[in-house]
């Protein structure tokens, strides 16, 4: 009788970074296809490296000059183009699914999107209420239905592009191909939680208040790398990320913010007044408790092998034979 009728061969269930062995994996694969989709944000820092503090400023009154709504849609156009860009790669260059970038369950589980999102816009208008009742001084109320209504409209349709990039780049992509080259989880998480941070070092808010910034878009980083790999999928990722651009952009607004909207609030300092205190407390007490919520409710455990653990490439695409 053979070893397959006796039951030895089973299925094996390949997780979230082994995902990119379903298709090709060639090392000039990746090369070519993170630098051209990734080309944006390399040339956006390299241009923030070699420019000085006065060239900087011009471009952030240039691009104050611009009308808010008008403004947020170029920004966000490219997004599109690229996330497109990127799933021709995975789809005709590494010759695997978009399903396969995306998670590692049979099909995408929009319930854990939804929830995502509602947990971050929830506690998120939480503590904006709580905080504006406290001391609504510094805040003023600048809504115009009309303004708003078009800020709406770009923001449910170009939004999902924007975020829909930065998730399946960093944590798809990038997760995916580092961590089958290094052949383990802990550095890909890490690495992409710093490039991320990273990217977004041209943003206002890094010229306002410093590089002490950069602790809270790496903590974000950290955070939706943990996410993606705790639960096998982006999808988690895509509704936070989601949840959270969505209100950066609707709910309140300032002179130094990477997002200068037409929102329904606006801090009325000329200049940031954030502390390390208010960086590190969302990095340190927020993303906890989002996570301690994920956890609890989808059943997180084995976390050091899943953040920590090695990357090993399947016996075949579908299967493993267990020795006797």
């Amino acid at each position: 009788m053979s070893r397959k009728s006796t039951g030895d061969l089973i299925k094996r269930t390949m997780n979230y970074i082994e995902q990119a062995y379903k298709g090709k994996t060639e090392l000039w694969m990746f090369l070519l296809t993170a630098i051209i989709v990734s080309g944006m944000y390399i040339v956006n820092f390299i241009v923030y490296l070699v420019s000085s503090p006065e060239d900087m400023e011009g471009a952030y009154e240039f691009v104050k000059s611009i009308p808010a709504n008008v403004n947020l849609a170029i920004n966000l156009i490219p997004f599109a183009v690229l996330l497109a860009l990127l799933f021709v790669f995975v789809k005709f260059i590494h010759q695997r699914s978009i399903l396969s970038l995306t998670t590692a369950r049979e099909k995408i589980d929009w319930s854990r999107i939804f929830f995502s999102f509602a947990l971050v816009t929830i506690l998120t208008l939480t503590f904006f209420a709580i905080s504006y009742a406290m001391d609504p001084s510094g805040i003023a109320l600048q809504f115009d239905p009309v303004k708003f209504s078009i800020l709406f409209l770009i923001s449910i349709v170009l939004f999902p592009f924007q975020i829909g990039l930065e998730e399946y780049l960093f944590r798809g992509y990038f997760m995916q191909h580092i961590g089958i080259l290094v052949k383990n989880r802990w550095f890909p998480l890490f690495f992409t939680s710093i490039i991320f941070g990273v990217m977004h070092s041209a943003n206002p808010e890094v010229a306002e208040m410093g590089f002490i910034t950069m602790i809270f878009y790496i903590g974000t980083g950290l955070l939706l790398g943990i996410m993606t790999l705790m639960d096998e999928g982006l999808e988690l990722a895509l509704g936070f990320h989601f949840g959270n651009n969505l209100l950066a952009a609707l709910l309140i607004t300032s002179d130094w913010s990477a997002l200068q909207t037409d929102a329904i609030f606006r801090y009325t300092a000329q200049e940031a007044q954030n502390t390390l205190l208010d960086i590190l407390v969302p990095v340190l007490i927020f993303y906890p408790v989002i996570l301690l919520v994920m956890a609890k409710r989808y059943k997180w455990t084995n976390w050091g092998e899943k953040l920590f653990g090695k990357v090993t490439e399947p016996i075949s695409e579908d299967y493993k034979i267990l020795d006797d």
